[in-house]
């Protein structure tokens, strides 16, 4: 085998969470990402905005990257973009919409980016690797898979994809290039594993529009739609059967005037004449006339729709009658926001739908028997599945096996894991340092794991404070001590104890003195022990202690 034989993937996110999809392609001379994506923080994430993969192994081989190619626009797949070319300004490649939709978010950085635009079955050199890309079916519009050939072999990497007979933009999943893949031999296929729990095929999304024309036809008042920003063919069937039924249709939220105004300038977004209105028209027109697309489909706590259900929302009241559709599936983690903005809804008089009780949704991802298909039209040799938790990889993997796939041949890889590939041979050979860096505010990794469990302490236990003011030269309490309390329990109850814990720190600082050990952190550290037994055995909790000694 020649010495330059062989591609390395490298999955620097997306494996192990939905979301913070990442991906590495490294020859001996060349790298290639796919995707930057981030992930929304989870519930015991206090206070973090966004969490996004760490790209430090591409910081250390900058030299070699060429470029990064965006399947599609959302953002588990470009969220990250904007951190990634602060650090490495490198050229990003996609479809219009994903670029226009990245290019939001980089100008919000302020960012200058090298963004340049391709289609679907166009081919280009990224160093020495030819790339191409396939249509494929998603949620959003402009989705591609990406083909590359690499010294070892073909590897592909199908995308967020399904295989929809009927898409709203009559756009299908390429069957016949991922078929000729196939037949020019697939070294190593990376597939989406989302839905691989689920059996059959994933509906079309003309059947949300049947459902919504179902639902229109039978609302009495105003219609109130909660679906994800990007879900550009959503909105479209919501704008034509609104159309067709002669209601008018106000969009609402900041992201999804963004994008519907993008998706609109590019020719994705067909609105029908006269049927858009702004917001504060919708006064002027009776209930049973009007529309709202929304965002707010997971109950985030300031979405329109949340403001809405809770009373706040200074131009739309919710009054019985209404219809709120959410037409969207509901994201692990947020079941309890959603349920709570539903209830609110309800006792405020709306009828509410969700997927439960009509089909008001469908995936943008395969299932199993669009799975198999998938293997079956590019037939790899090796195997890489991606884009889930491990139950979803493992499913999947078994699928596979199923269809013919040698078992020995299918990669069930952790992000950071170095799966290296030649003509004849495939696995795991590797790690590189991965994790999830976290995004608060203006800050960029300066919060890691060790704030992130004082923050846990705090909101679990709350705080004790101990002032103490000493005389710099005798080192005697001159001041103090006072004991402040937050989120722990309310000094004018606990008012005897508390005493209790002023006249302990005063025997601690005392024994400090006459041992003659009467540094500041010395002192600090001995208060902190002392109370904080004195507390577990008085309450039997276990709150942050943190002393203060200054010198008066």
């Amino acid at each position: 085998m020649p010495e330059n034989e062989w591609v390395r993937i490298i999955p620097l996110g997306g494996l192990g969470e939905i979301g913070m999809n990442m991906f590495v392609i490294e020859t001996a001379n060349d790298i290639v990402v796919i995707d930057a994506g981030l992930m929304f923080p989870e519930e015991e994430m206090l206070g973090i905005d966004l969490v996004i993969p760490d790209f430090s192994h591409l910081l250390q081989h900058r030299e070699k990257v060429r470029g990064l190619i965006l399947t599609h626009g959302h953002e588990d797949h470009t969220g990250s973009l904007p951190f990634l070319l602060k650090e490495l300004p490198i050229p990003v490649y996609g479809t219009p919409l994903s670029l226009c939709l990245a290019a939001e978010k980089i100008r919000e950085q302020n960012l200058d980016a090298d963004l340049r635009q391709i289609a679907p079955r166009d081919r280009f050199a990224l160093g020495g690797l030819q790339v191409e890309c396939m249509r494929v079916c998603h949620s959003i519009p402009d989705g591609v898979g990406v083909a590359l050939e690499t010294p070892a072999g073909l590897v592909v990497h199908a995308g967020d994809f399904k295989f929809d007979p009927t898409p709203v933009d009559g756009e299908l999943t390429d069957y016949h290039k991922f078929a000729e893949l196939g037949d020019r031999g697939v070294l190593v296929l990376l597939s989406d594993s989302t839905n691989a729990l689920r059996p059959g095929f994933t509906p079309s999304e003309r059947t949300v529009g049947r459902a919504l024309e179902e639902i229109f036809r039978t609302a009495r008042r105003r219609i109130i739609v909660a679906c994800f920003a990007s879900h550009i063919h959503r909105i479209q069937q919501v704008l034509e059967v609104a159309a067709m039924l002669g209601r008018k249709v106000a969009i609402h939220g900041k992201s999804m005037v963004a994008n519907t105004r993008i998706a609109g300038d590019l020719g994705y977004l067909r609105v029908p004449p006269g049927v858009l209105v702004r917001l504060d028209e919708l006064r002027h027109l009776s209930p049973a006339e009007t529309v709202i697309i929304a965002t707010g489909s997971q109950g985030e706590p300031l979405s329109a729709i949340a403001r809405m259900a809770a009373g706040e929302h200074k131009q739309i009241e919710i009054t019985p009658g209404d219809t709120v559709i959410f037409s969207a599936r509901v994201i692990p983690g947020n079941e309890m926001s959603i349920a709570r903005t539903i209830n609110h809804l309800l006792r405020r008089g709306a009828e509410v739908i969700t997927e439960e009780h009509a089909p008001v949704h469908v995936s943008g991802h395969p299932c199993q028997e669009e799975l198999k298909l998938m293997l079956n039209l590019t037939r790899p040799k090796f195997f890489v599945p991606i884009h889930g938790e491990y139950r979803h990889r493992h499913h999947h993997a078994k699928l596979a096996a199923a269809v013919g796939i040698d078992s020995e041949h299918i990669c069930l890889a952790e992000n950071g894991d170095i799966l290296e590939f030649t003509p004849d041979t495939g696995g795991i050979v590797g790690k590189v340092a991965v994790g999830r860096i976290f995004v608060d505010g203006k800050g960029v990794g300066d919060v890691g794991d060790a704030v992130l469990r004082e923050r846990q302490h705090l909101a679990r236990d709350g705080m004790v404070v101990v002032v103490v003011g000493l005389d710099p030269r005798t080192r005697a309490v001159v001041a103090g001590p006072e004991i402040i309390s937050r989120g722990f329990v309310d000094l004018q109850d606990q008012e005897a104890l508390f005493d209790a814990a002023k006249r302990l720190v005063i025997e601690v600082l005392a024994g400090c003195l006459e041992e003659e050990r009467g540094d500041a952190a010395v002192l600090k550290e001995n208060i902190r022990v002392a109370l904080r037994k004195f507390i577990q055995k008085n309450f039997d909790r276990r709150p942050m202690v943190l002393p203060v000694v200054i010198e008066v």
